[in-house]
């Protein structure tokens, strides 16, 4: 089994910034993909960004030239560096990440439990 742990949330004011971050525990061999997703009251699950072993990465176009996602290959951390954060950014947001827990096992995609940010106007 594979555990993720988030942290970084809180709240902040419009315009500022916080930097979020995953830390996956357990059974792991190798991860594929690790990203975010973020779920806000009353609105369908999005997803904010992703991001491949490679460095590739990929952002939803409301976060693009805000939000910054990167990854330690070395730890099997992600982080997400939010900048000019705004109220419609407020949300839980939850880590995910597929691991490939042996060698001859598949991936699979494990979820945190979510950390909350709140951006107040």
């Amino acid at each position: 089994q594979v555990q993720l742990v988030e942290s970084g949330g809180g709240l902040v004011q419009a315009g500022g910034s916080l930097r979020l971050s995953c830390t996956p525990s357990g059974s792991i061999f190798t991860i594929g993909v690790m990203g975010w997703y973020r779920r806000a009251p009353g609105k369908q699950r999005e997803l904010v960004a992703d991001i491949r072993s490679t460095g590739s990465a990929s952002y939803a176009d409301s976060v693009k030239g805000r939000f910054t996602i990167s990854r330690d290959n070395a730890k099997n951390t992600v982080s997400l560096q939010m900048s000019k954060l705004q109220p419609e950014d407020t949300a839980d947001y939850i880590c995910y990440a597929d691991v490939k827990e042996s060698w001859g096992s598949t991936y699979q995609e494990y979820w945190g439990q979510g950390t909350l940010v709140t951006v107040s106007s």
